[in-house]
């Protein structure tokens, strides 16, 4: 073999050896905050088979194949991209991890999904998680992060998902967070806030925020132009107030939940035009007086409605008893008089779920299920209708 040939070829195998490293090189940057990710996490916490323990930098986090290092936990972006290789996923399991999250988990600018969930993360959530402008899922829930969300969270302009729920967060809910016009899911669950709703992102399709210690009013302010909203879970705050017609109205609303709160009134009209998708409400456990709205009725796929242990009195709507798409209906704990409509007992079999009794009813078939648990004492009853106010019903 010729020098000139053996030259060329060593040349054409660095060439190739080079052109290889260069693409299974993850970007300086992201090596960097990786490492500092997991330097801010309590080494004793991270078992040696979990994803974290597989993260040894002495191999490359994207090259391939993922044999022994960084076998989980990331994903980067896809080889057929001659650049440098970029983080765009970090999902831990969920094995108990304990640290913090640093500020330099933003130096992985190229992030669109950061998940770790289900661990013992603590500290603050970081500012600086607001320049990540790629971001789409930001999933922090069942850990111990304190504090409050930062009020840049609202420069996450990619967000489709934000899950913050089961911390130890405080504080207001940033008004910000109307700016995330993409986010579709918002739960911020499980938490110590302080006041109430802000104006809500226009195109969230699931909001929860239940046991949160919200309060004040539902304001229609912070639901408007909610076109697409379908799930509402807002039980166990301290919403106080009447919870007003325009809030059924809302068009593509499926569920709600205000359960164990401190309304006081509910108005319902029809719906606009005979139309809604409205299937289940659960309003219980409130301070709800006056009479029971029979215009739930008139809501076409209606099939769960719960208005248990609230202060409601007079009859129970004929046009329940009617409704052929109710299939569980919650009365119990209130003050309702007179007798249930025949139609509840018709046939061998109540085909309907649910609860009429701690009430005032008279001839509630005792065979019936709907009937338990008994009517209040004779007593009790005649001492509310004599004006004398009934003390407050425990909440569950």
């Amino acid at each position: 073999m010729s020098p000139v040939f053996s030259l060329l070829l060593c040349l054409l195998v660095y060439h190739q050896l080079s052109l290889s490293t260069a693409n299974s090189t993850t970007f300086s940057a992201d090596i960097a905050a990786l490492k500092a990710f997991k330097a801010a996490i309590n080494p004793s916490t991270i078992p040696p088979w979990s994803c974290l323990g597989s993260w040894d930098f002495t191999s490359d986090p994207c090259s391939y194949p993922k044999r022994t290092h960084f076998v989980c936990g990331l994903t980067c972006s896809s080889d057929a991209d001659p650049s440098p290789s970029r983080v765009i996923s970090i999902t831990l399991d969920s094995v108990g991890y304990s640290g913090t999250l640093t500020p330099l988990v933003s130096q992985l600018t190229q992030l669109v999904t950061l998940d770790l969930g289900q661990n013992s993360f603590h500290g603050t959530i970081p500012p600086s998680l607001s320049s990540l402008s790629f971001l789409q899922t930001l999933t922090l829930r069942t850990n111990s992060f304190s504090g409050s969300i930062p009020f840049s969270i609202g420069n996450l302009k990619s967000l489709q998902e934000l899950d913050v729920s089961g911390n130890s967060l405080s504080g207001y809910v940033p008004n910000t967070i109307f700016s995330l016009s993409k986010l579709t899911r918002l739960d911020l669950s499980f938490n110590k806030f302080s006041g109430g709703l802000p104006k809500l992102p226009p195109n969230l399709l699931e909001l929860a925020i239940k046991a949160s210690s919200l309060s004040g009013s539902i304001s229609k302010s912070s639901f408007d132009g909610l076109n697409q909203l379908e799930t509402v879970e807002l039980s166990a705050n301290s919403f106080t107030g009447v919870l007003q017609s325009w809030f059924f109205q809302l068009p593509s609303l499926q569920q709600i939940n205000l359960s164990n709160n401190t309304l006081t009134g509910v108005e319902i009209s029809k719906p606009n035009k005979g139309y809604s998708e409205l299937v289940a409400v659960d309003l219980g456990f409130n301070k709800i007086e006056g009479y029971i709205p029979a215009n739930f009725s008139e809501y076409p796929v209606l099939a769960s409605l719960s208005l248990r242990y609230n202060m409601l009195r007079g009859p129970i709507p004929l046009e329940f008893s009617k409704k052929g798409t109710l299939k569980r209906l919650y009365l119990d704990g209130n003050y309702l008089t007179g007798t249930p409509p025949a139609g509840f007992f018709a046939g061998e079999e109540s085909e309907i779920a649910g609860s009429f009794g701690d009430n005032c009813l008279r001839g509630c078939p005792a065979s019936s299920q709907l009937c338990l648990p008994s009517q209040k004492p004779t007593s009790v009853c005649k001492q509310v209708f004599a004006g004398k106010k009934p003390r407050s019903q425990k909440h569950h």
